[in-house]
């Protein structure tokens, strides 16, 4: 108990410091601007980005790190249970070692290379192949002969024996590893996209919903490869222009809107030793979701989460990975609204496959259940009104299941770890903030990176019970130098007159409540955000920072339908999109302009994708409210976005007429009264630019008179230096009208 309280003591110490150091230093502040602010500016790392940890990772022995002014060019390596730190590997040692065989001179600074899955190898991948490099022993275990192929996704077998590609010519082949200088063998090829990608094979499919992230699946074994194919031959190619050649060309995308034809897919399953690929029958409406793919702990079979078009109904189920053929239905989940599944069941270790992890909403919450492989329930292991966030995996008993959720607060991240027997939890971090884990392949310890609106960012290390062990970083505050605008968060209630929500306010550091200032409302609104967290500045992005030094009040509120708040808050969206968040929006501006120093004739709106959808949508329903908008990629007629997440909430075009008339923006273009400007990347395709054009021409027929700003050659988000010039049109925009 002493230890502990010793060490949670040091964090509030150091929490305490970086508060107070902007007071002791007593210098003059230096003013902010949008290079400093901008993720892409010259000097937003150095200047406006907390120092980060670089390298941090999981060897078998202990884990490795550095930090900006550190050695970038050495590996070093902490073992707990000895409480040392020791250089395994050099830069200079690495070149040595790789010399004989490939050009080291595509060689960067050590650290920047990752580790295998397993913890076990420093993967380094130059002109010849990827090189598996023991960096305890200075040994090259072994080279993947992949020469210069441009991967679109590549995956490393359990036993690290065999590496499977997915080539940017759209080739799916297999790697065998070989020894280093040896003559290069010709890889084994599994499948190659057919006639103009109208079919694709090993690849992330249904728009990388579902949490899907990845076309590729190992078995246990290593012995077969598993991969999604993905018929696209009945989705009409959409057109994307690329403006870079002299001439333009045409790079069409398999774009699936909501209501039309979906594409097809069916997972294979290829069998190294037989050189033959079996596909999974998985039967049924050909236009049915395959999400969360797992093996068996015995290779012998694959278990999917199949949902159904409507996403209504999910049934896991079990297929023999010889013949294809359907085994079992485990069980089956259904919501009057929709199931979203995320992640894949998890078998317990030691369990020999008899028992497994699965993560479901059926209560309200995402929750963690423990079944049997049959599919019955056992107990379920988490009770919390909280969603859990992510999954850190089990110790190698099987005896605990780690995990973060957001809980007790929505607003924090926290680290749990959930008692597989009785179903008891306990939290693991104290510390109010964000907090992400990187657990050792033993499950022994964990390192855990903290950030906060009082602690730009902390690494510790930690015991598998939460005891602190070793402070391994602690950035220094980036922001004392500047001169930051002071931030509050509270709560509001929401449209319905009872549910709590969430808001951020910023004001300029030389505030006078006496005066009266414009207020920008930033908005995003919609699932799978949520924009007041526990993080540095309360999740505030350094535009919100920047704007209220111009002389601005910025306010963020997360509306109903926003993420981490549960089933129930997320789904009242359903069949209305835009109907309750924008309700929620105006409670919002309610309380802004009970602000005696807003100034409730000088209200503007800002948001991006979603936010872009919100942020119209605001505009044309309350033009005596918003005098002035951005909208950056936003969806103005859900009908032509994608089929996935477009159904999800809104069902399809054929059974909710009504609500996709009423969340049609192109419908309503002779609303606009204010000043409004579509900013969009030409070649989107997530939002395509057709939105944009499309309220553009209806604003035409209806003369009124949005503006409208586009990025060439840019995809759904402005990234790199070209977002310093993204803020600096939207920065104007709001200088010049309001």
């Amino acid at each position: 108990m002493t230890t502990t309280l010793r060490h949670h003591t040091l964090w509030l110490i150091g929490a305490l410091l970086l508060i107070l150091t902007p007071a002791l230093q007593g210098q003059t502040k230096q003013a902010l601007d949008l290079e400093t602010v901008t993720y892409g500016g010259k000097s937003f790392r150095s200047d406006f980005y907390p120092q980060p940890v670089y390298g941090l990772t999981w060897l078998q022995s202990g884990y490795t790190y550095t930090v900006e002014g550190g050695d970038y060019r050495s590996l070093r390596v902490y073992t707990p249970t000895r409480g040392q730190e020791q250089t395994v590997l050099t830069q200079d040692e690495l070149v040595q070692l790789l010399k004989p065989y490939d050009d080291t001179d595509k060689l960067y600074p050590l650290i920047a290379y990752d580790f295998t899955p397993q913890c076990h190898y420093l993967e380094v991948e130059l002109t010849k192949g990827l090189y598996l490099i023991d960096v305890e022993q200075k040994l090259i275990v072994g080279y993947f002969a992949t020469g210069d192929t441009e991967k679109r996704a590549s995956l490393l077998s359990p036993n690290e024996r065999n590496l499977a590609v997915k080539s940017e010519e759209g080739t799916l082949l297999i790697y065998t590893i070989q020894p280093a200088g040896s003559k290069p063998q010709a890889p084994t090829l599994v499948a190659t996209d057919e006639a103009e990608a109208a079919v694709v094979y090993g690849e992330s499919v249904h728009q990388n919903e579902f949490g899907i992230d990845g076309g590729l699946f190992w078995s246990p074994d290593s012995r077969q490869l598993a991969f999604y194919r993905m018929d696209q031959s009945m989705v009409a190619p959409y057109p994307i222009v690329d403006m870079t050649p002299h001439k333009a060309v045409v790079q069409p995308v398999r774009y699936p809107m909501a209501g039309t034809p979906s594409h097809h897919v069916t997972l294979g399953v290829f069998h190294l030793e037989s050189q033959a690929t079996t596909y999974l029958e998985t039967g049924g409406d050909p236009e049915h979701y395959l999400t969360n793919v797992a093996w068996h702990p015995n290779s012998q079979k694959v278990y999917i989460a199949e949902l159904n078009r409507g996403q209504d109904h999910l049934f896991l189920n079990g297929y023999d990975a010889q013949t294809g053929a359907h085994v079992e239905t485990l069980f089956e989940e259904t919501d009057a609204h929709y199931v979203e599944p995320q992640r894949p069941m998890m078998f317990v270790p030691g369990s020999h496959g008899e028992q497994f992890v699965w993560e479901s909403r059926r209560e309200g919450y995402r929750q963690l259940y423990l079944y049997s492989s049959s599919g019955k329930l056992i107990l379920k292991l988490t009770d919390m009104e909280g969603e859990v966030t992510d999954i850190y995996g089990f110790d190698p008993k099987g005896e605990r299941i780690y995990f973060q959720a957001a809980y007790p607060s929505p607003l924090e991240r926290h680290i749990f770890a959930s008692d597989l027997r009785r179903g008891r939890t306990t939290q693991l971090s104290k510390v109010a903030g964000t907090h992400d884990a990187t657990f050792s392949p033993d499950k022994q310890y964990y390192l855990d990176e903290l950030q906060s609106a009082t602690i730009a960012r902390s690494v510790m290390l930690h015991d598998n019970n939460g005891l602190q062990l070793h402070l391994i970083h602690q950035a220094p505050d980036p922001w004392t130098k500047l001169d930051m605008p002071t931030i509050t968060t509270g709560t509001l209630l929401a449209a319905d007159g009872k549910t709590e929500l969430y808001y951020r306010l910023i004001t300029p550091s030389d505030f006078d409540e006496l005066k009266e200032y414009p207020a920008i409302v930033y908005v995003y609104g919609g699932p799978h955000a949520q924009l007041v967290t526990n993080t540095p500045q309360w999740g505030a992005s350094g535009w919100d920072l920047y704007m209220a030094q111009q002389g601005y009040i910025i306010f963020t509120v997360d509306n109903r339908g926003s993420a981490e708040r549960g089933a129930a808050f997320e789904q009242v969206i359903h069949r209305q999109v835009g109907t309750a968040e924008m309700a929620d929006q105006m409670k919002g501006v309610e309380y802004l302009k009970s602000l005696p120093y807003v100034d409730p004739n000088r209200i503007g709106v800002y948001g991006w994708s979603f936010g872009g959808f919100m942020t119209t949508n605001l505009m044309l329903t309350h033009p005596e409210t918003f005098k002035v908008g951005v909208a950056g990629g936003p969806v103005m007629d859900w009908s032509r976005y994608e089929i996935m997440y477009g159904e999800r909430y809104n069902d399809a075009p054929q059974e909710n007429a009504d609500g996709y008339q009423k969340n049609n923006l192109i419908k309503r273009a002779q609303d606009l009264k204010g000043r409004l400007l579509l900013i969009h990347g030409t070649s989107d395709n997530v939002v395509v630019w057709q939105h944009a054009q499309a309220f553009v021409k209806a604003c035409v027929d209806a003369q009124t008179y949005p503006d409208l700003y586009y990025y060439p050659g840019h995809k759904h988000n402005v990234i790199g230096p070209d977002r310093v010039h993204l803020n600096h049109i939207i920065t104007r925009y709001f200088l010049e009208h309001l």
